[in-house]
């Protein structure tokens, strides 16, 4: 059986698995060349991460999946109380990556590493958090989970779909993916390609 919560959740995971790749990538570019990145199109990418994934879909997975698999599977608890502890501080990564965003941008070359460092401890991060997420949560979920939860999981991950799972942005959030869009690099984006 399909369940159209569960295809969203890895979608999401997939397209957050994008940004990070292309921010890396992007940052390395201009590490090899010695030229600053263009912060506009970073800023967009780090505001993407704190709108979609860290607000919209870790909001329904620590509210609904979470408590429902508690239930269902104490068994996992623990994991879900790691995972529950890594939704809130990815929140507070995401802010203090923002931070030293802009600290780069403002003060140039000095701060380069910091931020360069700051990213890619958050891209492990969110990687090995997303691999507990898909190895060890979800298949329980499948699992043990009634027809009736995954109706109410489908009708709220149904509710806001991120864009970047080929879905069309809400007029609000219209700029904001086609900045990304046009202008960050692959496999996130159409912008330059990096050598």
């Amino acid at each position: 059986m399909s369940h159209p919560a569960l295809n969203i959740i890895r979608d999401e995971h997939g397209a957050l698995s994008a940004m990070l790749r292309s921010l890396s990538m992007l940052l390395a570019e201009h590490r090899r060349h010695g030229s600053l990145p263009d912060f506009s199109v970073l800023r967009a990418m780090l505001f993407y991460v704190d709108e979609f994934p860290e607000q919209l879909h870790h909001s329904k997975e620590t509210q609904l999946l979470f408590p429902k698999l508690r239930e269902r599977c104490p068994q996992i608890a623990s994991v879900l109380d790691r995972l529950d502890r890594e939704h809130a501080r990815g929140e507070k990564a995401i802010r203090d990556l923002e931070h030293d965003l802009l600290a780069f941008e403002v003060l140039g070359e000095p701060r380069r590493a910091a931020f360069e460092q700051a990213v890619d401890r958050y891209i492990d991060f969110y990687l090995s958090h997303m691999r507990i997420e898909e190895e060890e949560v979800l298949p329980l979920a499948l699992k043990h989970l009634s027809a009736e939860d995954w109706k109410e999981l489908d009708t709220a991950f149904l509710a806001n779909r991120d864009p970047l799972t080929g879905h069309e942005p809400n007029d609000l959030y219209r700029p904001l993916f086609t900045k990304i869009v046009q202008e960050a690099p692959a496999p996130i984006g159409l912008g330059p390609a990096l050598n």
